[in-house]
């Protein structure tokens, strides 16, 4: 055997390009925000982050960059968590609900300490 090439074949396979994933490193300037957002909904993405060792921001970031695409972010398996986070977190909007949220007034009594004095 030495010195002989040995190939192999598969039909179904060949002459199919598998595009290489690029694992270079983009460089980014990120900025701190004050987004506000309702409160499940931030839990739910929170702990869904923590899940996946993330940070919150890694999360949208990447939920945005897909959605830009027209893609989803989430698998099957990603969005079945999903679901049992909203369980837990009693969290029952879905996306009918975009566009319609209000905010509720602030409670008396719970002001800020920048507001006071």
């Amino acid at each position: 055997m030495a010195g002989q090439e040995i190939s192999c074949s598969v039909p179904m396979y060949s002459n199919i390009l598998v595009p290489m994933i690029d694992d270079s490193k983009l460089l980014v300037e990120r900025v701190q925000t004050g987004v506000r957002m309702e409160k499940r909904l931030l839990k739910v993405l929170k702990a869904f982050a923590e899940y996946h060792d993330m940070s919150l921001g890694d999360l949208l970031e990447g939920i945005v960059l897909h959605a830009f695409d027209g893609k989803t972010p989430f698998s099957p398996a990603s969005i079945e968590r999903i679901r049992e986070l909203k369980r837990f977190y009693d969290f029952d909007l879905d996306s009918s609900a975009s566009h319609r949220l209000k905010e509720i007034k602030a409670r008396p009594g719970r002001r800020r300490s920048a507001d006071r004095g």
